[in-house]
């Protein structure tokens, strides 16, 4: 009935009596043309979806969640759909740049993008987005649910997230901690970290979360609020040390590493996410094929054993759920940065 509502809206009782019997008939064919649409099944619609490579953007570097996740669905995506998979890396500007990309690309379902926390947290302090991360993007699915790793350098002579506390309170604004990026998921999560410990360390924002990584294994940095993906391999390696996870239980890649809730900052919890969007308008039955595929690819065992390699788990959703999730998250970010006294500039 929703492709014949807007008609009946529109009809006049009236109008009817002295239009011609012909006019009539024109009518009633356009509306059982209508229906006759509306009944076929979706697979036919879309099956000449898809009709070229379709192509994943990334709005971050290289080697962060989003990226790792979009190269981990590719493969087993395109051989589902028949076609090319490409993941197109288009960072800056903490993610608006491959956002404003997605949101003015043609909506039939050959342009995606895999994003992470930052996308809802970008309203927050960018005040020319270009896009509305609500209305110009199409929920397809969330990808995984993580979190964070309070990692600091190996030279770092504390043990304990309270020995990190302990130092900042005594060196007030001395300390640094880095990120992917003003309004970046990494700067949110600080943020909130920084809150809750009541401590006053200074933010040092990157380009992404590789040049982050770095500095903080070098110790030009003091901590980085690191997603667990991005991290871990570093952890493993000893080039980094884990005083905490941002999570409400311990990481099941690292059970010896105890929640920073449990370390001194009680209360403290802060969840990392991945997400695929289409541009807004994109075909219902488009989405709807989108989202059974990679929702299918996620739930693959061998999926779920390599994402927990990376200390990520699968958490796919309806695209509604994505899109109501959206909604309240982008809220959230508003009231963290308002009361960190972070403007929109």
């Amino acid at each position: 009935m929703q492709y014949l509502a807007p008609v009946f809206e529109r009809y006049n009782p009236e109008e009817e009596k002295m239009a011609h019997p012909k006019s009539q008939a024109a009518i009633m064919a356009c509306l059982l043309l209508s229906a006759a649409a509306a009944s076929v099944p979706a697979a036919e619609r879309t099956s000449g979806y898809p009709s070229r490579p379709i192509r994943v953007v990334v709005p971050f570097t290289p080697g962060g969640q989003p990226d790792i996740v979009a190269r981990l669905i590719a493969p087993k995506l395109g051989e589902a759909l028949g076609q090319q998979i490409v993941v197109d890396n288009r960072p800056g500007a903490g993610g608006m740049i491959g956002a404003r990309i997605v949101a003015g690309a043609n909506p039939d379902g050959h342009t995606l993008m895999s994003v992470s926390a930052a996308h809802v947290a970008t309203p927050a302090v960018r005040a020319n987005l270009g896009y509305d991360p609500v209305k110009d993007f199409a929920g397809i699915t969330m990808t995984i649910n993580s979190g964070y790793f309070l990692v600091v350098p190996p030279s770092f002579q504390g043990k304990t997230v309270k020995d990190l506390v302990a130092l900042a309170k005594s060196k007030p604004g001395q300390l640094n901690f880095s990120s992917a990026g003003r309004g970046s998921s990494t700067h949110f999560a600080a943020e909130m970290f920084k809150q809750r410990a009541g401590i006053d360390v200074v933010h040092v924002p990157h380009r992404g979360i590789p040049e982050a990584l770095t500095d903080t294994m070098t110790g030009r940095v003091q901590f980085f609020m690191a997603p667990f993906g991005s991290a871990i391999v570093f952890l493993k390696e000893g080039r980094l040390r884990a005083l905490g996870v941002s999570t409400r239980e311990r990481s099941r890649a690292f059970p010896d590493v105890p929640t920073i809730s449990e370390s001194g900052v009680p209360g403290f919890r802060f969840d990392s996410w991945g997400a695929l969007f289409a541009p807004a308008k994109t075909p219902r039955p488009v989405v709807d094929r989108l989202n059974r595929e990679i929702v299918n690819i996620l739930k693959a065992p061998d999926t779920g054993q390599r994402l927990l390699a990376l200390g990520v788990e699968a958490a796919p959703t309806t695209p509604a759920e994505l899109d109501r999730f959206v909604v309240a998250q982008v809220k959230e970010a508003i009231e963290l940065a308002r009361r960190a006294g972070i403007k929109p500039e």
